[in-house]
C-alpha cells in the first residue's frame, strides 16, 4: 500500500507541476494572486497570557516564526534584567527587522517558497491513517496538534532555561516566580487571585511528589488543560469553584453555575461560535438539566469531583483548538464537500492552509477562547 501511495503522490505532483509550467495565463493569475495575498509572519506569542492558538500549518513557517519569537523573548528578558536600557535606542533592531523582512520576502517568493510544491511535499506526511489519497478531519487534527505540541514544548523549554537557576534540569518552587505581567497587575486580575502561580498549583503539577518539576511536569504546570495528571485536573476543578463560589460555601450553586460555567460549556458544544446569544429564560432549562446531571448527590450544589465531567470544556485542550482549525480548513478547501480534501483540492485552495499567517480583508476565522 505504501509503494502504491508513493507512486500516486509522485504522479499527481508531476501532473500539477506540468500544468503550472505550461499555463502562462495561470502563471500571470498566480503572480497577481500572490501580490494581493501576502504571507505575513506573526508575533504569535504575546508574553501576556493571551495567545493565538492557531498554529502554522507548514513546519518551515513555524520554524521561522519560532526563531522570530525567540528573538523577541530574548529582547524582553534583557529589558527586564536591564531596565536602564529601556529608553536607549536599540542598535540591533534594524538588522533584526531586515532579517524578518527578508524572511517574509522568502515566503512570498514563489521561486524559493512554492506553496504548491510545499503542499505536494506535506500531503503524504498528513495522509497517514490510512494512506488513501484523502486528508480526513482526524488526520489534519493530528497534524495540527503535532505542530502545536512542538510549539508549546519549545516555549516550556525556554521558560525552564530562564527559571532553572542552578541548571539541574529541574524547577523548584523557590526558583519559579510569576510572569512579570502577573506580578505587575493588581491582585484582582484574573489568573493571580485564582492561584495559577501559587504553591498549590506547583504541588499539583509535581506528579512524582519530589518537590521539583521536570520538563514534563513544568509543561503541565504552564499548560494544565493538556495535562493527564489527575492531581492537576483536580486542582483545575478546585480553582473553578474558587473563582465562581461567590457565597464562599466551597461549592457552586445553580446561580453561580448559570452565570458563568454554563456559557463556557455551551460555547464548547456549539458547532458555530458565531451563534446569536439567546435570552437567559431560554437557556435556563438546559442549564438546569445539565446541572442536575452533574449534581450526583442531589444536594443542589456542585463539588470539585462533580465538575470533573466538564472541566475539559471549561479549559479546552490544544486538541480542541487543533480540531477547530482542521474543521475550518476543511470547510474552505473541500470543494466536493465529502469531508476529505484531496491533494488537488488543497492545491486549488492553497492559502486556506496558510490562513494562520495570511490576513485577508475578510477574516471569518474566530478568535479562540484563551485557556487562562
Amino acid at each position: 500500500m505504501g509503494k502504491v501511495s508513493v507512486v500516486i503522490y509522485i504522479s499527481v505532483a508531476l501532473l500539477v507541476f506540468w500544468l503550472v509550467s505550461h499555463s502562462p495565463n495561470k502563471s500571470l493569475d498566480r503572480s497577481h494572486h500572490h501580490a494581493s495575498r501576502r504571507l505575513k509572519l506573526r508575533s504569535s506569542y504575546t508574553f501576556t497570557g493571551a495567545n493565538d492558538h492557531r498554529v502554522a500549518f507548514d513546519p518551515i513557517v513555524a520554524d521561522i516564526e519560532r526563531r522570530r519569537e525567540d528573538k523577541e523573548w530574548e529582547k524582553l528578558q534583557f529589558q527586564n534584567r536591564h531596565p536602564e536600557f529601556d529608553s536607549a535606542p536599540a542598535a540591533e533592531s534594524q538588522p533584526e527587522w531586515e532579517d524578518f523582512m527578508n524572511a517574509e520576502d522568502y515566503l512570498n517568493d514563489e521561486d524559493r517558497f512554492n506553496i504548491t510544491g510545499r503542499l505536494v511535499l506535506l500531503f503524504p506526511k498528513i495522509d497517514v491513517d490510512p494512506e488513501d489519497g484523502f486528508v480526513s478531519e482526524s488526520e489534519l487534527t493530528q497534524w495540527n496538534l503535532k505542530q502545536s505540541e512542538k510549539e508549546v514544548l519549545h516555549r516550556t523549554q525556554r521558560e525552564m532555561e530562564l527559571h532553572d537557576k542552578n541548571k539541574d534540569g529541574l524547577i523548584s518552587f523557590s526558583e519559579y516566580e510569576a510572569p512579570s505581567w502577573v506580578r505587575n497587575s493588581d491582585n484582582t486580575s484574573f489568573g493571580y487571585d485564582m492561584g495559577w502561580w501559587k504553591e498549590e498549583h506547583f504541588n499539583a503539577s509535581d506528579a512524582d511528589g519530589d518537590g521539583l518539576l521536570n520538563i514534563t511536569e513544568f509543561n503541565d504546570f504552564l499548560h494544565p488543560a493538556d495535562s493527564k495528571n489527575p492531581k492537576l485536573v483536580q486542582w483545575l476543578c478546585k480553582e473553578e469553584i474558587r473563582e465562581r463560589d461567590t457565597d464562599k460555601d466551597g461549592k457552586v450553586n445553580f446561580n453561580e453555575f448559570f452565570r458563568g460555567l454554563f456559557d463556557l460549556v455551551r460555547n464548547y458544544n456549539e458547532e458555530s461560535h458565531n451563534s446569536s446569544h439567546e435570552s437567559s429564560d431560554l437557556m435556563e432549562a438546559p442549564a438546569k438539566k445539565l446541572f442536575s446531571q452533574l449534581d450526583k448527590d442531589g444536594d443542589g450544589l456542585l463539588s470539585e469531583d462533580e465538575l470533573l465531567p466538564i472541566i475539559g470544556k471549561l479549559h479546552p485542550s490544544e486538541h480542541y483548538y487543533a480540531k477547530q482549525q482542521a474543521d475550518y480548513i476543511i470547510s474552505q478547501a473541500d470543494a466536493d464537500k465529502d469531508g476529505r480534501p484531496t491533494l488537488t483540492e488543497m492545491i486549488d485552495n492553497p492559502y486556506v492552509f496558510y490562513s494562520a499567517i495570511f490576513n485577508d480583508d475578510e477574516d471569518d476565522y474566530d478568535d479562540f477562547h484563551d485557556e487562562f
